[in-house]
């Protein structure tokens, strides 16, 4: 094993002790990948509990899902993964998981995109609602699809969330954000107003990306196709 794949295995092993211990999953949910060479992938497998995973227990994958190394078997859902890495050649790490606030949002069916908290807007931009898709089947993906080009976080309906990431602990940390935003936007909510940042004030922010290495119009794809225009 390598030094880079070492350090890699030891940070996923870290992000899974996090994800287990802040409640973001619960008994064997989630899965957390990295991208360890232009076609294979380190993920976590399936039937393990994140907070407790081994270096060992993780497993390599390539691009069309064949196993390269590692003793266990592959989760359902890593082929969500997968097609993501495909999509997103910039992508260099996936983390899925269900934290309650964030979940709640997506099984309520309410996207996170109102322009609220500054450092989301900043990172994030809005995080969409994914349509439902069957979990583990080519159908999830195909929801996914509609977003991946254009966001690097997604609520997926019923099921959970996705963030996308430079390192393994970008992606954790984009996951945390999410999490700690639909947290925030839910206790206001229950105090009688959700108040947004305009137009002005949110134009504002969303200079400020360039200057903390964040794609220009991630989160905001109606930018986006207005430029192409």
């Amino acid at each position: 094993m390598t030094k880079v794949t070492h350090k890699l295995k030891a940070e996923i092993v870290e992000v899974g002790k996090r994800i287990y211990n802040r409640g973001f999953v619960a008994s064997n949910d989630g899965n957390v990948s990295v991208r360890i060479e232009k076609n294979k992938i380190l993920i976590t497998p399936t039937g393990i509990s994140k907070g407790f995973m081994e270096p060992d227990d993780l497993i390599v994958l390539d691009l069309d899902g064949n196993l390269v190394e590692g003793k266990r078997k592959q989760s359902s859902e890593a082929n969500m993964h997968l097609q993501i890495y495909k999509s997103r050649p910039d992508v260099m790490s996936v983390c899925h998981t269900h934290p309650p606030y964030a979940t709640g949002f997506a099984v309520a069916g309410i996207p996170l995109d109102k322009m609220v908290l500054p450092e989301v807007i900043i990172v994030l931009g809005s995080i969409p609602l994914v349509e439902y898709g069957t979990t583990g089947t080519d159908e999830l993906y195909g929801m996914i699809s509609k977003y991946v080009l254009d966001y690097d976080a997604f609520l997926l309906a019923n099921h959970g969330v996705v963030t996308l990431g430079k390192t393994v602990i970008d992606a954790y940390h984009k996951m945390e954000t999410v999490e700690h935003a639909a947290k925030i936007q839910f206790i206001a909510a229950q105090l009688g107003n959700v108040n947004t940042l305009n137009k002005k004030q949110t134009g504002k922010l969303i200079e400020f990306r360039e200057k903390f290495g964040v794609r220009k119009n991630v989160g905001l794809p109606s930018a986006k196709k207005s430029k192409k225009k």
